[in-house]
């Protein structure tokens, strides 16, 4: 049974809504957070926190190991972009250890980390936008320029004519060049199994965003769009879960524009739709027969919660909420 759950990530919303998600279902067990900020939102969220080098650093894994066997930790949730790469190159050994990491291999990963991996997987398949790497092949404008191993939307730029073009490649290096998609942009939360069986996907609406991060969406039941992204994810190879973004073309054709292999910064929209996939997760570890939840289609608006600390709770490991103040976004 699985009693104590690792969430990464924890300065980021991702890590914040999986720690929310997994209290909502009523978690009985424990649930560090980890982060490579001692000011990190998540760690006066979970039972017990751990400061973590970054993940690029040559110490992570050994920390992790660490940090592992001082909690017991049975499971690992997949909430960071970063994390997940260690994770996946040292599933096994974790596994020898008691702990399961919840994350798809490797190869899965860098077809979703490289664009133009994701185009090469998909576009014979799926419904993809015009991608190149190429300038010279640009036909007509306007088309989006963005950074082949980008994430969120930075360094993302509209090029409306060839003087655009001309002063994005000479600024910005490894740059893909991809179809304008002037429509609506929707996010589809997708759940696999262990054995990289869809289970389900949940669209919704990204009716604002910022930084790349929803912050008003709806949720919308969608039976071709959900069918279609568990059919991008088992094509992909992924394990636990996804979301994956796409975008309405001029003539209202949806086509894909990124997947993410782990649970992504608007995973608490769904979770408050009725399918909490944090805690499924737990469910499908613990061996327990996953009925497909109900979805509701809710509209869900963000806001900013603060955490006050006394001086004696800073960079402390275990401590409870304090109260709080509230301010719409």
């Amino acid at each position: 049974m699985i009693s104590v759950v690792l969430v990464p990530g924890a300065s980021g919303p991702a890590g914040i809504n999986a720690i929310k998600s997994l209290k909502m279902a009523n978690y009985k067990g424990k649930i560090v957070a980890t982060d490579s900020s001692s000011l990190s939102a998540g760690f006066f969220m979970a039972n017990a926190s751990e400061q973590v080098p970054e993940a690029e650093n040559d110490s992570f894994v050994d920390r992790l190991l660490k940090i592992i066997k001082k909690h017991n930790i049975d499971a690992l949730l997949p909430t960071s972009g970063f994390d997940i790469y260690p994770y996946s190159e040292n599933r096994k050994k974790l596994a020898e250890i008691g702990a399961q990491a919840i994350v798809s291999d490797r190869d899965s990963l860098e077809i979703c980390r490289d664009k133009m991996l994701t185009f090469e997987a998909l576009s014979s398949s799926f419904e993809h936008p015009f991608t190149t790497m190429q300038p010279e092949r640009i036909r007509e404008f306007p088309i989006i320029a963005k950074p082949r191993f980008g994430k969120g939307s930075r360094n993302v730029i509209k090029i409306e004519d060839e003087f655009d073009l001309k002063y994005v490649t000479s600024k910005f290096d490894d740059m893909i060049f991809q179809e304008y998609l002037p429509g609506n942009e929707y996010t589809i939360d997708v759940l696999s199994d262990m054995n990289k069986q869809p289970i389900m996907a949940v669209p919704r609406l990204r009716i604002q965003t910022k930084a790349g991060v929803s912050t008003k969406g709806r949720i919308v039941n969608d039976p071709n769009t959900e069918r279609e992204c568990m059919n991008i994810a088992k094509h992909i190879g992924i394990r636990g879960p996804c979301c994956i973004q796409m975008k309405e073309s001029a003539e209202h054709i949806l086509k894909i524009i990124e997947i993410n292999p782990r649970f992504g910064g608007g995973t608490i929209f769904t979770t408050l739709a009725g399918a909490n996939f944090p805690a499924m997760i737990i469910d499908i570890i613990n061996g327990k027969d996953i009925v497909k939840p109900t979805v509701s289609e809710i509209t869900i608006i963000r806001y900013f919660e603060e955490i006050v600390l006394r001086s004696d709770q800073r960079g402390h490991s275990e401590a409870n909420l304090p109260s709080t103040s509230r301010y719409p976004e």
